[in-house]
């Protein structure tokens, strides 16, 4: 297959890469790969080295006639069978640029809501009558996108962004340069933090849990030291105890430091990338009970699922795993099984291949 995949890859490397890999193994796997993204990036290399063609764009617009003919063209030249968009911008711009075109045009969804049929941008999306096919990124979204498309030939299918756990055998972080170590337990929290992301609730469980002497916090992320937080964790008995870092570089390495993860988002997400990196990297979760986090979390197996805005709840399994060793033993020994199974990167590289060959015959027949 010619494949053309209109994305972006100028984050960090930890941040891209379970997208990016993605490529990597169709290539590997014999086709031929060209991506429309940022030429100088953390993956450049990687790219150079598995000979994926890279045409240097960054989609601005929602439409633009420049990279409408870049994308026309390219179909063109290198007689792509398939795009693949990722994001808004690339989607609407491949929608004008596919038509009149046999190719077949499909979308990436990775977020619940935000697409509606009484939204006239979503028809410049996924919604759009020239999309093919939508992959998204946890059946909690599948059911989004299928209760708002029309027409049932857009073939819509989940694909989780699958990992390796081999991407995170690096060293652990070593603790000491935020004021705690690895004889202390020790509870990450990660997020570029807004209100969804639920941190309030985590300073709050900190209140229930401030006679644990030798229990710390992590707080890993923007827009963390910033009210009302600073008050929260002034007020929760554990100022001392509880480290904001900013922005890390290490979020996995500092996971894996860490005794267990907690994950308190508000509201849906698509599939929460630090779930499955802690996961990989052995730290059980406490997570909310958002539907994408129950296809990861299996309560008192990997992890636990709390309610959703139930502090008291995240300080009571914080507290469990504190008291019982055993039981954060077992939660870490299970903490890798649905990485290698359900949710590892060999399964979504094999079921991306699947799907963009399932559209291809059923455009031949």
């Amino acid at each position: 297959m010619n494949i053309l995949v209109l994305t972006s890859s100028n984050d960090s490397f930890n941040s891209v890469r379970p997208e990016l890999e993605i490529y990597i193994s169709l290539a590997k796997a014999g086709h031929n790969i060209t991506l429309m993204t940022q030429k100088e990036s953390a993956y450049s290399a990687r790219f150079d080295k598995y000979k994926i063609d890279i045409i240097d764009t960054t989609f601005n617009k929602k439409i633009s006639i420049k990279s409408i003919k870049l994308i026309k063209k390219t179909i063109k030249e290198k007689n792509i069978d398939i795009i693949y968009a990722t994001n808004s911008r690339a989607i609407s711009n491949a929608t004008f640029a596919c038509v009149a075109t046999k190719v077949k045009l499909v979308s990436y969804r990775g977020t619940t809501g935000g697409l509606y049929r009484h939204d006239p941008s979503s028809y410049l999306n996924a919604l759009n009558p020239r999309v093919d096919g939508v992959i998204c990124v946890s059946q909690a979204v599948t059911n989004h996108v299928s209760k708002q498309v029309f027409s049932k030939s857009k073939k819509i299918v989940t694909i989780y962004k699958g990992h390796d756990v081999s991407w995170y055998n690096q060293m652990p972080t070593n603790l000491d340069e935020f004021n705690t170590n690895s004889n202390n337990f020790n509870v990450a929290f990660v997020a570029n933090v807004r209100p969804h992301k639920g941190l309030i609730y985590v300073i709050k469980a900190a209140y229930e849990l401030a006679d644990l002497e030798n229990l710390h916090i992590l707080l890993i992320g923007n827009k963390i030291s910033q009210e009302p937080y600073l008050s929260e964790i002034k007020n929760s008995g554990m100022e001392n105890r509880i480290h904001v870092t900013g922005y890390r570089s290490d979020v996995p390495q500092i996971i894996a430091a860490s005794d267990v993860l907690i994950h308190a988002s508000t509201r849906k997400e698509g599939l929460p990338r630090v779930i499955l990196e802690s996961l990989a990297s052995k730290t059980p979760v406490i997570a909310s009970a958002n539907e994408s986090s129950l296809e990861i979390i299996e309560d008192d197996v990997n992890g636990f699922i709390v309610p959703i805005k139930d502090a008291k709840a995240i300080a009571q399994k914080t507290r469990l795993l504190y008291n019982s060793p055993e039981t954060l033993e077992r939660l870490t020994a299970n903490s890798q099984n649905i990485i290698n199974d359900k949710l590892s990167h060999k399964a979504t590289a094999e079921k991306y291949i699947e799907y963009f060959e399932s559209l291809l015959r059923e455009s031949n027949d």
